[in-house]
C-alpha cells in the first residue's frame, strides 16, 4: 500500500511541476482566454446586453474561462508524461 502512495505522490508532483511550467500556464491561459470569450457570449450574451449580470452570473462565467484552462493544461501536461513514459 505504501508504494502506492508514494508512486501516486512522486506522479503528481511531477503533474504539477509540469502544469506549473510558464509555456503550459501561458499556452492555458491564451486559450481559456480565447474559448472562454466564445462561451460566455454563447452562454451569457444575452443577460450582458440585457445589463442582468449578477454576482452568481459573474461566478459561473469566471468558471466558464477556468474550465478551458484545465482542459489545456491536462491535455499538455498528459502530452509531456505520454513522452517522458515511451
Amino acid at each position: 500500500m505504501l508504494t502506492i502512495i508514494s508512486w501516486w505522490e512522486s506522479r503528481m508532483n511531477i503533474w504539477l511541476r509540469y502544469a506549473c511550467q510558464p509555456k503550459i500556464a501561458w499556452r492555458a491561459t491564451k486559450y481559456a482566454f480565447f474559448v472562454g470569450i466564445i462561451l460566455i457570449l454563447i452562454n451569457y450574451g444575452d443577460v450582458i446586453l440585457q445589463g442582468e449580470v449578477t454576482d452568481g452570473s459573474l461566478i459561473k462565467m469566471g468558471l466558464t474561462v477556468l474550465v478551458p484552462y484545465m482542459v489545456s493544461t491536462c491535455s499538455s501536461v498528459g502530452a509531456l508524461l505520454d513522452l517522458q513514459d515511451d
